[in-house]
């Protein structure tokens, strides 16, 4: 990978970075809900997340870029434009995992403004407005059902009485949470925004294959769609020694079944569909009883709506097909879905010729975990970097990118949103 000092302005007035100018501001951040050496616990509307969002403002400022706060507290960063029209934005997510890593979410809301304050440096005032901002929710890490609460409210996607109805796992609504921090629930309709033209997110990918390539960027052209099923299987409990295998009505025989199935259709499949099973209840769970209940999470994903409707229904049919054969009564609720996201070609065609021009390898792939920007698709022309993952881990401590892989990821970022802006 080309990298040298990291300042120097290359041909075309591209801008370079120096790995410190983003890996310092991650770990200044990372203070903000540092827990142990590495990790990070920052959830929504904490104390934590609070001088986080009072921190990024305050960068936002000493780069010379125009604040504002809006109604559910994502922060906004502006570089106005000489023209009129719609912005150009980009940014990702403050919060955390209970406890995550310090490059999920940061990376992409300091990586935002570092290309805004370059850009301002290097080459003045934009012709069109460029936007940079830090998200308030997308982990769900404190109330489950938040679901992308500061892009949702973008797009105008908050019901008048969801602030009331979102309960988090201590029990307190999110309405409480916000009016603690100073927030007024009743007016997170005013966050909406119509004023976007296209929307660039920068993220570590979550996944192994940028290192398995030896690269450091992926630009996404598609994000995946996803469905969580809470599936539960009824049978009949039973004394595990005296009752014959051919009598049963056993749940925990389906459910392995239908486990294994469901895991090797999206193998059979191949990538880039996958599926989990993360969790799973037994009752009455002892070791000696056929149990009575089985109830377990399926995790469906796909990118492509085609293939993804096939997924869905190979599980499906699976599911019912089981449950008869084995005589045990069967439901299924669909908890979450998240329809896939296209990518628009021509945002994903600039951060292309971005990284060409900036010399930095980079491949074009799909997105297997979901992001913000699946929702500002609904407001904005969308698309995505992003940067290798070490291991591929994430939502955890270990969680790592290193400082090359994070300029990088900025550089690609800043020459795009030049394309785009000026």
């Amino acid at each position: 990978m080309r990298r040298g000092c990291g300042v120097e302005d290359g041909e075309h007035g591209a801008i370079r970075i120096a790995p410190d100018e983003v890996a310092g501001p991650i770990a200044e951040l990372a203070r903000f809900g540092a827990h142990g050496e590495t990790g990070v616990w920052r959830t929504v509307y904490s104390p934590e997340w609070v001088a986080a969002a009072d921190w990024y403002a305050a960068q936002a400022e000493a780069a010379g870029l125009a604040v504002r706060r809006d109604a559910v507290g994502n922060v906004w960063a502006r570089l106005d434009g000489t023209e009129d029209g719609k912005s150009i934005a980009t940014g990702s997510h403050l919060d955390s995992q209970r406890p995550g890593g310090q490059y999920d979410g940061a990376l992409g809301a300091i990586g935002g403004l570092v290309a805004l304050r370059k850009l301002r440096e290097r080459f003045g005032q934009p012709r069109r407005t460029l936007e940079a901002v830090a998200l308030c929710e997308e982990e769900a890490s404190r109330f489950p059902t938040a679901n992308f609460w500061g892009s949702r409210a973008i797009i105008g996607q908050i019901a008048p009485g969801d602030p009331e109805a979102t309960i988090g796992y201590d029990g307190e609504t999110i309405a409480a949470a916000m009016r603690a921090i100073g927030l007024d629930p009743d007016r997170c309709g005013e966050a909406r925004r119509d004023d976007l033209d296209t929307f660039v997110e920068l993220h570590i990918e979550q996944g192994p294959l940028l290192e398995q390539q030896g690269l450091p960027v992926g630009v996404v052209s598609a994000i995946t769609g996803l469905r969580h099923y809470a599936v539960t299987l009824h049978g009949t409990a039973n004394h595990a020694g005296a009752f014959p295998m051919d009598l049963r009505r056993d749940p925990m025989a389906g459910a392995a079944e239908i486990i294994s199935g469901v895991v090797n259709t999206a193998h059979r499949m191949g990538r880039p569909a996958v599926t989990t099973v993360g969790r799973l209840a037994v009752e009455p769970n002892g070791a000696a009883i056929v149990p009575e209940r089985v109830t377990f999470t399926v995790d469906a994903r796909h990118p492509d709506p085609a293939a993804r409707a096939r997924l869905y229904a190979k599980h499906e049919a699976l599911i019912a097909e089981v449950a008869a054969r084995r005589d045990l009564d069967v439901s299924w609720e669909i908890t979450h879905e998240q329809d896939p996201c296209v990518c628009d070609a021509a945002t994903v065609a600039t951060l292309e010729a971005a990284a060409r021009a900036l010399g930095v390898p980079f491949t074009t792939m799909t997105s297997g975990a979901v992001h913000d920007t699946q929702q500002m698709a609904a407001v904005a022309k969308v698309a995505m970097v992003f940067i290798q993952s070490r291991d591929g881990r994430s939502h955890t401590p270990e969680e790592y990118s290193s400082p090359e892989h994070l300029a990088a990821g900025v550089e690609v970022l800043t020459e795009a949103l030049r394309r785009l802006a000026y």
